[in-house]
């Protein structure tokens, strides 16, 4: 059910405010930090972030798609940092819980899932697996009452804080996703061990790694859905997923092109703002109408969601389009603040090199090309 006009007006200005008065005086000491404030996580908790998707009866603020995504479009205008600080417990980490979980599931850990107490994970990529996520190696063996859970994920969003992993293991013989199962898998379960942090070109404060399962003894309880029913899960969740993330790079675009009207209007060469050149003008005209063509997309795509249509096609073009769009309005960027775009000071490059990785998660480009390919051949054009 959407909130009353009132109540998401009120919580769209919210966030906003939240953003731009807390989150961007913050955005340099959290790339040099490599984290985020304890004190910022706290108050992400007292908003509702944590629980933007979770239905108000397990304690969330139970959102629309549509509202979801406008949410993220303001998330958006800042680093994309303090976004993943609750961003899988909203998307990938929680999702599989509540397209598959039973009732009893979904009471045991979604209540605290809203409200931040556990953070999530979502662990599917491996060393040898990532574009081709049905064939996963890390095998789960049934042994009465449990499952013994082998195997290594790697490049595992907030692994380092996440107490709940849902995990893709191989439970079948079955070639590709046929033989893949899903699992809720705590942390503090035994052989569970955390990797080091990886350093990563951008998004910091946003921390992945390795997450290394050794003949952990995860209850038979902790399935999601049943034998085999891993990779259909996992596509759900994804579906979902890649709308969200397409928000978030409609919303770092509108950032980046308000940096840059604000700065072309001051800078002045040959006499004048740069602003009033033809070029700097061309640039800023082709950004501002990607960035409408991307915000329209996710939008339009959120409400056939919301009605129950099958946007498998849609939230991958969503994806696709809006994570080049906005690699494309990062580099303009650069370009129109020149040597300053250069230098940390200014946030571009920073954001520059934030945005590169919206191209690779959850999906590749590429990816989603054969998705929408192979839906658009399905549905006869």
């Amino acid at each position: 059910m959407a909130l009353e006009p009132e109540l998401f007006d009120a919580l769209i200005d919210t966030v906003r405010r939240f953003v731009a008065e807390r989150l961007r005086p913050l955005e340099a000491a959290v790339e040099a930090a490599d984290a985020i404030p304890d004190a910022i996580v706290e108050e992400m908790k007292a908003l509702g972030l944590f629980g933007l998707s979770i239905a108000e009866e397990h304690g969330g603020l139970g959102l629309t798609m549509a509202e979801e995504a406008r949410v993220a479009i303001e998330l958006g205008r800042t680093t994309p940092a303090f976004r993943s600080a609750f961003g899988t417990n909203v998307g990938i980490g929680s999702q599989g819980l509540v397209i598959a979980g039973t009732p009893e599931q979904k009471a045991h850990w979604l209540p605290r899932i809203a409200r931040g107490a556990i953070i999530t994970s979502f662990a599917l990529t491996e060393p040898d697996v990532g574009s081709d996520s049905g064939s996963v190696k890390t095998r789960a063996v049934r042994d009465g009452d449990v499952y013994r859970l082998s195997g290594t994920k790697r490049y595992i969003t907030n692994a380092d804080k996440a107490q709940l992993f849902t995990v893709m293991a191989r439970t079948g013989e079955e070639a590709g996703g046929r033989g893949v199962s899903a699992f809720l898998v705590p942390r503090d379960l035994p052989g569970v061990a955390i990797g080091e942090p990886e350093k990563k070109m951008g998004q910091k404060g946003a921390r992945v790694a390795d997450v290394i399962f050794d003949d952990v003894p995860v209850p038979a309880e902790n399935r999601l859905g049943e034998e085999g029913d891993g990779f259909r899960i996992a596509m759900q969740v994804l579906d979902r997923g890649r709308l969200h993330i397409a928000a978030v790079c409609a919303g770092v675009a509108e950032r980046l092109i308000a940096d840059c009207v604000a700065y072309a209007s001051e800078r002045r060469q040959f006499g004048k703002p740069i602003a009033e050149h033809q070029m700097i003008q061309a640039m800023l005209a082709d950004s501002k109408t990607e960035a409408l063509a991307a915000r329209a997309l996710v939008l339009e795509t959120a409400a056939a969601k919301d009605a129950g249509a099958n946007t498998t096609m849609e939230a991958a073009a969503a994806k696709y389009f809006a994570s080049e769009m906005v690699g494309r309005v990062a580099d303009r960027a650069v370009q129109i603040f020149g040597g300053a775009g250069y230098i940390a000071d200014y946030g571009i490059e920073r954001l520059y090199r934030d945005v590169r990785l919206f191209r690779i998660y959850e999906g590749t480009s590429q990816i989603q090309q054969l998705i929408i390919a192979r839906e658009t051949l399905k549905r006869g054009g």
